[in-house]
C-alpha cells in the first residue's frame, strides 16, 4: 500500500448529486429484480422489527428506530457496488455478484462495520431508555401519533436532534471510507482521513447527501413498498457519487 498513490477528492458542484441520482435511478431500471429481491432481505428485517414495535404500543420508537439505519447503512453498499462494476461494464447481473460484493470485505470494513453495529446497539438501548422517562409505559399507537401529546413530541424532537448529530458523524467517518477500501485504493486509516476531508471540502453538497440519505430511507423504512425501490436507488447513487469525489 506504500507505493500506491493516495486517491485524491474533488470539489462536487451544484449538479453532483442530480447525477448520483440520475445514475442510481438508471442502474436500478436496468436491474431491477435483482435490486428489489436483494432489498427485500434487509426490509423483511425492518418490518419484522416494526410490527414488534407496533404490537408493543410503542409507535413513536418507528422513527428513532428507522433513523439507525442511516448507522449501519453504509457498511451494507459492498453488494450494490457489485452489482454497479457490472453494470457500469454493461454484463449480466446475477445474485453470485453481491456475494462476490462481500468478500471483497477487508479487516478495515469489518472492523467499521463493528463500531456501526456497536452504535446501533448502544442508540436503540438510550432511545429505550429516554422513551421511558419522557413518554413513560402507557401504550401509544399509530393513531395516536396523528394528534401526539407534548411528551411524545419532546421525544421525535430530541432523539432527531441526536440521531441526526450522531448520523452525520458517522457518515463523514463511513460514507467515503467504504468504498475507498472496498475497492482497495487506501487502508484503515487513510480511507477514514481522506473520508473525513472530503466531507468537509465539500460540506454543503455532503449535507445535502446526507439529507437526502436519511430523509429518502426513514419515510421509506415507515412506509415499507418504497423501501424496496428507495435503497436500491440510494445505494447506486452513493456509488455514482463516490466515483465523482474520487476518480480512478
Amino acid at each position: 500500500m506504500a507505493d500506491e498513490p493516495i486517491p485524491v477528492y474533488v470539489r462536487l458542484n451544484a449538479h453532483s448529486l442530480k447525477r448520483a441520482i440520475r445514475s442510481g435511478w438508471d442502474m436500478f431500471s436496468r436491474s431491477r429484480p435483482l435490486s428489489v429481491s436483494y432489498a427485500m432481505v434487509f426490509s423483511l428485517i425492518g418490518l419484522v422489527i416494526l410490527v414488534g414495535i407496533v404490537q408493543a404500543s410503542r409507535a413513536p420508537m418507528i422513527f428513532p428506530l428507522a433513523a439507525g439505519f442511516m448507522f449501519i447503512g453504509p457498511v451494507l453498499l459492498s453488494g450494490f457496488f457489485s452489482l454497479a462494476d457490472r453494470l457500469l461494464r454493461k454484463e449480466e447481473c446475477s445474485f453470485a455478484d453481491v456475494i462476490n460484493g462481500y468478500k471483497r470485505t477487508s479487516s478495515g470494513m469489518m472492523l467499521v462495520a463493528s463500531v456501526c453495529a456497536l452504535l446501533f446497539m448502544l442508540w436503540v438501548i438510550n432511545i429505550a431508555n429516554l422513551y421511558g422517562v419522557m413518554v413513560g409505559r402507557s401504550p401509544v399507537t399509530l393513531l395516536e401519533l396523528v394528534s401526539p401529546t407534548t411528551s411524545i413530541l419532546s421525544f421525535l424532537l430530541w432523539t432527531s436532534l441526536l440521531g441526526c448529530f450522531l448520523a452525520f458523524l458517522i457518515f463523514t467517518v463511513s460514507a467515503f471510507s467504504v468504498p475507498l477500501m472496498y475497492y482497495r485504493r487506501a487502508g484503515l486509516v487513510n480511507a477514514v482521513k481522506l473520508s473525513v476531508r472530503a466531507v468537509f471540502a465539500n460540506i454543503i453538497p455532503s449535507l445535502q447527501w446526507a439529507l437526502i440519505l436519511s430523509t429518502g430511507i426513514i419515510v421509506s423504512i415507515v412506509i415499507f413498498p418504497l423501501f424496496l425501490i428507495t435503497f436500491p436507488v440510494l445505494a447506486f447513487a452513493s456509488h455514482a457519487l463516490y466515483r465523482e469525489l474520487f476518480p480512478d
